[in-house]
């Protein structure tokens, strides 16, 4: 296990509605509480406000009346303000839980999937942050409102599935003994050859995502040159006619010409690169996994 590789991040159901979704979202430690049945731990709210009229009734005793008074007064005010404050708050997360409960089919945990399956959704997640961060998506030159939707429905998709294989891994481990009797590796060898045909198809899915992600890339690295190059070019009268005043003559209509075409050909390689990425896209959502 590399101890540099992140892990994955939650990955929870882009279909759901979007409030339920962002508040999922806004809490993680709620849904690992969800998952596994914890209770919220009891807060000291309760405690404080059973000590507020101990503490009123020592400032009495230590004091005089008026200002015993004023500094009971004002430590049971606080106290108060802080059990409502807790309690609203444990309120708040126990309806958080609750809805984690609810909607458990709806995200996918780190800890749901083993260590191989954790390392290709990481991927996956990787791939889509790099196309969904490029300066081509910002600008629209791809399918910007697609791959707003589709990507994040692609790494759901997969996220499912590898915590189906996360499971039927342990439960194949479990039920299948390291040493098989003689004459018996043919029964057991379709359930191992399942799983592994589920292991090479999403792996084959992810691999699509990361050439999206390179061609992406490559289209970003043109568009910034290119980008470049259109500053550069509003000055090209300027750097012919300085070549023309300083170079040979059989030089400078060479140089002219090399000149004029320049940003023309990185415009068509952007233009191509961009080409490239949306065939990339198209091959890949062509074929959904849902």
């Amino acid at each position: 296990m590399d101890p540099r590789a992140l892990p994955p991040r939650v990955v929870i159901d882009p279909g759901l509605p979007r409030d339920v979704w962002a508040r999922l979202w806004s809490g993680p430690h709620l849904l690992r509480m969800a998952r596994t049945d914890a209770e919220p731990k009891a807060s000291g709210g309760r405690v404080l406000l059973v000590l507020v009229p101990w503490i009123a009734l020592l400032v009495y005793l230590i004091a005089d009346l008026p200002a015993a008074a004023i500094t009971a007064g004002a430590v049971g005010l606080v106290g108060l303000l802080r059990y409502t404050s807790v309690t609203a708050g444990r309120r708040d997360v126990r309806q958080r839980v609750r809805l984690a409960r609810e909607y458990s089919a709806h995200y996918v945990l780190p800890e749901d999937l083993d260590y191989p399956c954790q390392r290709l959704l990481r991927r996956a997640q990787d791939a889509v942050d790099a196309v969904l961060s490029s300066a081509v998506h910002r600008a629209g030159f791809i399918d910007t409102i697609d791959n707003q939707v589709t990507l994040p429905e692609e790494v759901w998709q997969i996220a499912q599935r590898l915590a189906r294989l996360s499971a039927m891994h342990a439960e194949h481990r479990r039920l299948v003994p390291r040493v098989l009797p003689s004459g018996l590796e043919d029964a057991f060898r379709p359930y191992t050859t399942a799983l592994d045909a589920a292991w090479t198809s999403l792996s084959r899915r992810v691999r699509h995502l990361e050439e999206y992600a390179r061609q992406v890339t490559r289209a970003d690295q043109v568009y910034h040159a290119h980008q470049r190059l259109e500053t550069l070019a509003a000055r090209t009268p300027d750097y012919q006619r300085l070549v023309a005043d300083t170079v040979r003559d059989d030089l400078a209509h060479r140089h002219i010409r090399e000149l004029g075409e320049q940003a023309r050909q990185v415009r068509r390689l952007f233009e191509e690169s961009v080409l490239q990425a949306r065939r990339t896209a198209g091959e890949l959502l062509r074929t959904p996994l849902t």
